[in-house]
């Protein structure tokens, strides 16, 4: 039990040191994942936009085709006007007629209302490209940034990392499952020691009973308060060697 507890300590320490080479990078990976969810909602928008422009030039050369074969067709009404025979076959072609323009007059509205729409999406894709290349700028100078300071602690983490892969295949999987649970809860301090008779992870003050059951190092104890797995200062103090 007491190597059981040693390797669990051990473990926290090197995720402690890992932690800190995190916390070197500050704020800089949620900067470059926000600039990146950023440059991606642009790029989106822009591409919708100019997806609504192709299909908006495309309905209107359709419109325009449609417009044509209208005309054509009043033209052939209009001809038969001088060639009808009574009434009726007036009245049937002016109709015909009068349709043919009411469609033609819509459709032809519907395109200057597309081409009024494509003119604001080409205003709008102007402005957006701008502001999209000083997101990417300063993409690139977030990532140099980061990059620089990933690679002057590339080796003290690979190594910290190896060392983590070995602990963490020698500490029980149950154990493993409430360390990680606590880590997660705690933001990384999953493990704690009694300093002054408090926890040092909360800082409440641990019975004292508690306290010589602890420093027996036969089995797992967690504070009362704050839920970290406590080990004793004999435990650190090994494990510090």
């Amino acid at each position: 039990m007491y190597n059981r507890l040693k390797i669990l300590y051990q473990l926290q320490k090197i995720d402690d040191q890992l932690d800190e080479l995190e916390e070197l990078r500050g704020d800089l990976p949620n900067m470059v994942r926000e600039l990146e969810e950023k440059i991606k909602s642009f790029i989106g928008d822009v591409e919708a936009k100019e997806k609504e422009q192709k299909d908006s030039l495309k309905k209107r050369d359709e419109n325009e085709d449609e417009i044509e074969k209208l005309k054509e067709n009043q033209k052939k009404f209009k001809a038969q006007l001088y060639q009808v025979r009574n009434n009726k076959e007036y009245d049937a072609l002016t109709k015909e007629i009068d349709h043919t323009e009411g469609q033609v007059n819509k459709l032809e509205a519907e395109n200057n209302s597309l081409a009024d729409r494509s003119k604001i999406l080409t205003q709008e894709i102007e402005e957006i490209n701008p502001r999209l290349d000083e997101l990417k700028k300063e993409l690139k100078e977030k990532e140099a940034d980061l990059k620089e300071i990933i690679k002057a602690n590339e080796r003290e983490e690979s190594k910290l990392a190896e060392e983590r892969k070995k602990f963490e295949s020698e500490v029980k999987k149950n154990d493993l499952s409430a360390y990680m649970r606590i880590r997660k809860a705690k933001k990384g301090l999953a493990v704690a020691t009694i300093k002054r008779s408090a926890c040092s992870g909360c800082h409440n003050i641990v019975p004292s009973q508690r306290q010589l059951e602890i420093r027996r190092n036969n089995r797992l104890f967690f504070c009362e308060y704050c839920g970290r797995i406590l080990v004793s200062s004999e435990i650190a103090e090994d494990a510090n060697k």
